[in-house]
């Protein structure tokens, strides 16, 4: 089926601007075209539990690739293990204008500047609450462009509130690059306040897991004082990490003509594998991590994990990989897990470190 993929479809996929591929391939997974895909093989080495949720695999879809939550069930029978919708903001928006996706296949990466483009909490809330669970699913939630970082903390709160209901988990994306400002939410007082006022809100028996989206630009410093803050907070785990603005060793030499934008994908595997190391070792463990950035196949997953991720997700790896992707990578992480003498994940979890 992998053949197929490489030699045939995404051939036809690339050759179409980058954001109306992405549009296509919503439209063939709502309308089951990926169906032969599906993978129903169990890795009983591959079951966790995190955050108090249990995932049958550790490799989840992240943020950004079903935005308004219409192909969750799809995902998860081409095996992923959970699905991050979102980010979704609390009224609808359209993002920023088009084009605002590139590929750049020499880097096996991805740059977007989408800008938060969803249908808005209340709609993805309701079309949440009718979808029958076959994984784990997570809403990242984001504040909307036109919003003022003064008033960003009640900005959010609406949207928690909408979509707590109906999510496993919760995501605060205060990382991304591509709405104004909203980076400097992973500083100082606005994170305190920030933290501070979801956590309260999160404080009762419906209590869901909360966790943060943080960027791989941060130097070590500013990683130590958000780490410290969200454990402060009784945050319940760290996503590492969103996109990059970071242009640094790319092959592509055009990449200047595109503009501004996060970078994904392989550039980014051990930038944001040394963040993961960063958050597991200040936090002595004790934080939960979700690696992200350059995920291509089981091996890379494997050092995200060794590194001290207790889950991984993937965007960019899935757009080049296609649909065997998922049932691709966990099938090689369970292989990496047996040939290393490991009996579960939860093994595997930060044990490439000196300190373990």
């Amino acid at each position: 089926m992998s053949g197929l993929w490489n030699t045939i479809v995404r051939p036809i996929m690339f050759a179409l601007d980058a954001e109306r591929a992405h549009e296509l391939g919503m439209r063939s997974l709502r309308s089951g075209f990926a169906s032969p895909f599906y993978s129903d093989e169990v890795f009983p080495e591959l079951e966790t539990e995190v955050f108090g949720l249990r995932f049958k695999d550790p490799l989840g879809i992240a943020a950004g690739f079903d935005k308004n939550g219409t192909v969750v069930e799809q995902l998860a029978s081409l095996g992923f293990g959970f699905v991050e919708v979102g980010t979704v903001t609390l009224k609808p928006q359209p993002g920023n204008e088009r084009p605002r996706m590139f590929r750049l296949p020499a880097d096996k990466a991805l740059i977007n500047r989408l800008g938060f483009n969803n249908d808005g909490a209340e709609a993805v809330a309701e079309r949440l609450a009718k979808i029958k669970r076959a994984c784990v699913v997570g809403v990242n939630i984001g504040k909307n462009r036109d919003v003022a970082i003064a008033d960003a903390v009640e900005n959010y709160i609406r949207t928690f509130d909408i979509v707590r209901p109906v999510a496993d988990y919760v995501t605060v994306n205060i990382s991304s690059p591509n709405t104004p400002n909203l980076r400097e939410l992973q500083k100082g007082e606005s994170l305190d306040e920030l933290l501070s006022a979801l956590t309260g809100r999160n404080a009762d028996k419906t209590r869901k897991p909360l966790l943060v989206k943080i960027a791989p630009d941060l130097n070590d410093a500013e990683i130590d004082a958000v780490v410290e803050k969200c454990m402060e907070y009784g945050i319940d785990g760290i996503i590492a990490t969103n996109t990059t603005i970071s242009r640094k060793g790319l092959k592509t030499t055009d990449v200047e003509a595109i503009g501004a934008g996060g970078l994904s994908g392989r550039p980014l595997t051990n930038l944001s594998t040394e963040v993961v190391r960063r958050i597991f070792e200040f936090s002595d463990g004790k934080l939960p991590v979700v690696g992200v950035g350059g995920i291509f196949d089981g091996n890379d997953a494997f050092e995200k994990i060794e590194a001290g991720a207790s889950l991984v997700q993937a965007y960019t790896g899935f757009v080049y990989g296609g649909p065997t992707f998922a049932a691709d990578v966990c099938s090689g992480l369970a292989k990496r897990i047996r040939d290393s003498g490991l009996r579960t994940i939860h093994d595997a979890v930060g044990s490439g470190l000196s300190t373990r």
